[in-house]
C-alpha cells in the first residue's frame, strides 16, 4: 500500500497520522515544501520516500509535479488532512485515477454554500442563508435574513472571519473587516447549544463517532479574551438530547456522499429541542480534539483513521469510558509570560484526572489568541461524570493564571 500524503508535518499534528499509516502498513510518500533535513524527526522516520514541492499553493504546478514523479509508480492512495490543500488532492487522485472522493464531493465539504444546498436538499434543518461576492449582495442578504446575522467565509475554516451583528450599526465595521474575504455566506443566526459530531468512515458509514460540546460557543469564545474556551467530549451518547444530533449527522453524510476518513460537523440545540446543522469538514478537528477522543475511551484514532483509508476497516473495541475536556488558557497581559498562579493548588487538588498539561512557562512570548485556539496553553482531563468533568473545567479555567507583560 503506497499513499502520498500531503504536507506531512504541518500542521504539527500530521506527524502523528503519518505515523498512522506507517503503523497500518502503508509506505507513506510525503509532499511538502520544506526541505527533507528541515522535517521533524518524528515525522521523517515514518516516511518511505519525500518530494519536496517547488510551489506547495500553486495548485497547477504542485498538481503538475506530483503526478509527473508518480508516473510509472504504483500509488494506491492520495491523502491530505489539511484545509486548503484537500481540493488540490482531490484533483490530483483523479488525474492518477486512484480511488478517494472526488473533486465533486469535496467541494460539498469545503464550500459552506454549496454545502448548506445539498443538505438541505436532503430534508434537512440548515440555517437560513446567502453567498454574497459585494457589499451590496451582503447588505441585502442581511436585509433577507434579519437581524442577529452571521457572517463567515464561504470556505473558512474555524470560527476565522466569522462575526455576528445584532444591529444595523455594526454593519459597515464588519464589511471592513472581511474586506479581504472573497465571499461569504450571510446566515440566519442559531440560538441554542453548540455540539461537534465527529466520525471516522469506511464508505460513508460511520465506524466511530464521537459528539462534544463547547463551552462557550466558539464565536463568543473568539469575542472575548478573558474566557477559557472549554470542550468536552460526551461520554454517554445516548442521551436524550445527544441522539438527534447523530441522526442529523448521519444524514449530512450520505447528503454529501462521504467515503473514508475522518469528519468534523457542528450542530446546533435549540432551546425548543430542534436540532440545525452548522458545518461540515472531511477532516478531523483541530485543537487537538483527536487527542481529547482519544483520551475518551483509550484509543488511537490517528491508526484508525489510517486503517480506514488503507484496508477500510476500523478496530475500536474499547467503550467510551470518560468524558474529556481540553481548556484553553490565555494570559492576562501582553508579552511575556511571568507567572502562572493557582495551578500548582490546581494539581494538588485534581492531578489525578489530568492527561496532558501544556501551559506556556514564565520567560515565553505569548501567542496571540485571536490566531490560535491553543492560545497561551492548555490542559486535557478526563472523568467518568459528566457534571464532575464540567466543574473541574471550570475551576481549571477560573483559578490557574497566566500573568504576562
Amino acid at each position: 500500500m503506497n499513499v502520498i500524503f500531503l504536507s506531512p508535518s504541518y500542521p504539527p499534528e500530521m506527524n502523528e497520522y503519518v505515523r498512522g499509516l506507517a503503523e497500518v502498513g502503508a509506505s507513506v510518500i510525503g509532499v511538502g515544501d520544506s526541505h527533507v533535513s528541515m522535517l521533524p524527526p518524528k515525522t521523517k522516520r515514518h516516511l518511505s520516500h519525500y518530494l519536496q514541492a517547488s510551489k506547495l499553493f500553486d495548485e497547477e504546478a504542485l498538481i503538475e509535479q506530483v503526478v509527473s514523479w508518480a508516473k510509472g509508480r504504483t500509488i494506491d492512495r492520495l491523502e491530505c488532512l489539511w484545509e486548503p490543500l484537500m481540493i488540490t488532492a482531490a484533483k490530483i487522485r483523479e488525474k492518477l485515477g486512484i480511488p478517494g472522493m472526488s473533486v465533486h464531493t469535496v467541494i460539498g465539504f469545503r464550500d459552506k454554500s454549496i454545502m448548506k444546498d445539498r443538505v438541505k436538499a436532503a430534508g434537512l434543518r440548515v440555517p437560513y442563508a446567502f453567498r454574497c461576492k459585494t457589499n451590496i449582495e451582503i447588505e441585502a442578504a442581511v436585509e433577507k435574513v434579519g437581524y442577529p446575522v452571521i457572517i463567515k467565509p464561504i470556505d473558512g475554516a474555524g470560527s476565522a472571519d466569522t462575526y455576528r451583528l445584532d444591529q444595523a450599526s455594526q454593519l459597515a465595521k464588519t464589511l471592513l473587516l472581511i474586506q479581504h474575504v472573497q465571499e461569504v455566506s450571510v446566515e440566519e443566526f442559531i440560538d441554542g447549544r453548540e455540539f461537534t459530531y465527529d466520525t471516522v468512515c469506511v464508505n460513508g458509514q460511520p465506524r466511530y463517532e464521537n459528539v462534544a460540546e463547547y463551552l462557550p460557543r466558539p464565536l463568543i469564545a473568539r469575542s472575548n479574551e478573558w474566557i477559557s474556551p472549554v470542550i468536552i467530549t460526551v461520554k454517554d451518547l445516548k442521551q436524550a438530547h445527544i441522539t438527534p444530533g447523530i441522526d442529523l449527522g448521519r444524514g449530512v453524510l450520505k447528503a454529501l456522499n462521504m467515503g473514508d476518513g475522518f469528519t468534523h460537523m457542528e450542530w446546533y440545540l435549540t432551546p425548543k429541542g430542534e436540532v440545525v446543522f452548522g458545518e461540515i469538514a472531511c477532516r478531523p478537528g483541530g485543537a487537538h480534539l483527536v487527542d481529547q477522543m482519544n483520551y475518551t475511551s483509550d484509543i488511537d484514532l490517528f491508526r484508525e483513521w489510517a486503517r480506514s483509508v488503507c484496508w477500510k476497516d476500523v478496530q475500536i473495541k474499547n467503550p467510551r469510558k470518560y468524558n474529556a475536556s481540553i481548556i484553553f488558557k490565555r494570559a492576562m497581559g501582553n508579552g511575556t509570560i511571568q507567572a502562572i498562579n493557582g495551578l500548582q493548588k490546581f494539581m494538588h487538588d485534581y492531578g489525578n484526572v489530568v492527561c496532558v498539561e501544556n501551559l506556556l512557562r514564565p520567560g515565553q512570548r505569548r501567542r496571540d489568541w485571536k490566531q490560535t485556539l491553543l492560545s497561551d496553553g492548555f490542559m486535557i482531563l478526563r472523568h467518568e461524570n459528566w457534571e464532575i468533568t464540567k466543574a473541574i473545567s471550570e475551576k481549571f479555567a477560573v483559578d490557574v493564571q497566566l500573568l504576562a507583560r
